[in-house]
């Protein structure tokens, strides 16, 4: 999912650390790594959510889905590319699954918003995974049957969430990356979560213990601005 868009931004990205890990942004996932990108509405709080989650071992938010070879945050913004904001997320496979990233995405936003999440309105803030992985498709594929059903349950309608592989990404301009973390930023986020958690699902291998999910209390408006920006420890 890593392209030479790397290099077509002004500022470079190319050479940037996370704000936060200190990790490289842009580093192509390891042998030991998974990949993965995740439109939860606008992508500064989603980064936010995913970059404090253990075994994370660095995010960068960027624009997937689209049609533009070269998309700009104005030309996303206009809905003229098509594309979505995303969180490019790799995670180290032996400290979190595959499935935990998966619970923390589901249960961060409202899926069935359609091309909205709260107030933000069009298709760039539509939910969205995108992952080349065959296997990991299948997961989220399978997470999303389950938690359509705890949704239905709940009272909410039918999920929106654009599932698909071979998405390429595109990163976003310097100044987005780790966007909350940086001295004199807006806090932001404009995720609604439902309050339905996610249960099993075929395939589910949950690897982090529960008092993880500790640190992201749904019922709280604006659950991830109000955390501090550290990873959780375990």
């Amino acid at each position: 999912m890593i392209l030479d868009s790397w290099l077509g931004r002004e500022p470079a990205t190319s050479d940037l650390r996370h704000v936060v890990l200190g990790t490289a942004i842009n580093a192509p996932a390891a042998a030991d790594q998974g990949e993965a990108l995740f439109g939860c509405g606008c992508f500064w709080g989603a980064e936010k959510g995913f970059w404090r989650l253990p075994g994370v071992v660095t995010t960068a938010v960027g624009y997937a889905g689209g049609s533009d070879p070269r998309p700009t945050y104005e030309r996303v913004c206009s809905g003229a590319t098509g594309h979505a904001e995303v969180v490019r997320v790799v995670w180290n496979t032996a400290a979190v699954g595959f499935s935990d990233l998966l619970k923390l995405f589901w249960e961060c936003h409202d899926p069935t918003q359609g091309d909205r999440q709260g107030n933000d309105r069009g298709s760039q803030y539509r939910s969205a995974i995108f992952v080349n992985d065959p296997a990991l498709l299948s997961l989220a594929r399978a997470s999303q049957q389950a938690y359509q059903e705890a949704l239905t349950g709940g009272g909410f309608g039918s999920i929106t969430t654009d599932v698909r592989p071979d998405q390429s990404f595109f990163p976003a301009e310097a100044y987005h990356q780790q966007y909350l973390a940086r001295p004199g930023s807006r806090p932001y986020c404009s995720a609604q979560p439902t309050r339905v958690p996610l249960g099993d699902f075929p395939g589910v291998d949950y690897r982090l213990p529960s008092g993880v999910w500790d640190h992201y209390d749904w019922n709280v408006s604006h659950c991830v601005l109000r955390s501090d920006n550290t990873p959780i420890r375990l």
